[in-house]
């Protein structure tokens, strides 16, 4: 059982969260609500939440500027936004939750019952939360960093330095340059929905690689090769997009 915060300056919102929370997340036993971050910061001086539904958009002080108050009891936060591309991005890009406006009562249970199973300590969410800041002051979304929570820690990745990621039943094999691979815990579904805007392909259901490493692609069209002289198969499925995209 957990207690909640919503943290939203539209009335509306907020109280469509809440009935929603009341009505369909019977894990969460209080909910208290604050319409600004300076009303929120009040109420986490008496007010203890486990969870923080947070909005992205606000006026004044915004959901990000309330993470970097400083001296703030542990908790755990799923953001609220309306089709905000950029800080979706970014929130994706720091493996945190969101929700997307309109909220409905199905992609609510679905985030809760992610917020049981996360099983990530407060560091490490410290260094997610922190990795976001760093990503919503880039300037380009090309620059962000991708953080991968495993059991060892959370490690963070540049995209331009990623060459491949191999699928291993419900796994990721993500090959690096210069580094050993690394092993996520996501499939590789999961990385192409983030990824594919940063001229990631599918080659194969096995296989997702970065353009930017291709070398050259084999005679037969059926291998490509990439700049650590791997050689990565491309399925016959796959064959006129992996043409196309390489301008072939």
């Amino acid at each position: 059982m957990i207690k909640a915060l919503i943290i939203d300056d539209e009335p509306r919102a907020r109280n469509v969260l809440h009935q929603f929370i009341v009505s369909f997340v019977p894990e969460i036993i209080e909910v208290r609500t604050a319409s600004s971050v300076e009303e929120a910061q009040g109420v986490m001086e008496y007010y203890k939440p486990d969870l923080v539904f947070l909005d992205v958009e606000m006026p004044y002080k915004n959901g990000f500027d309330f993470l970097q108050i400083p001296n703030m009891p542990e908790f755990d936060v799923i953001f609220t936004t309306a089709y905000n591309q950029y800080a979706i991005q970014a929130i994706r890009f720091s493996a945190l939750d969101y929700l997307l406006k309109p909220i409905s009562p199905e992609d609510l249970r679905a985030a809760v019952k992610r917020h049981f199973t996360k099983g990530e300590s407060f560091r490490q969410r410290k260094l997610l939360l922190d990795n976001l800041a760093a990503n919503i002051d880039k300037r380009d979304v090309k620059d962000f960093r991708l953080a991968v929570p495993s059991s060892e820690g959370v490690f963070f990745f540049m995209i331009h330095e990623i060459l491949r990621l191999e699928a291993d039943r419900n796994y990721t094999i993500i090959h690096l340059i210069n580094k050993r691979p690394f092993i996520a815990s996501k499939t590789l579904k999961h990385f192409e929905d983030m990824l594919s805007k940063f001229r990631f392909i599918r080659t194969h259901k096995s296989h997702l690689v970065n353009l930017d490493h291709i070398i050259r692609i084999s005679n037969n069209n059926e291998f490509i090769i990439l700049s650590d002289g791997s050689r990565i198969e491309v399925s016959r499925r796959k064959k006129d997009e992996v043409q196309r995209q390489l301008n072939i």
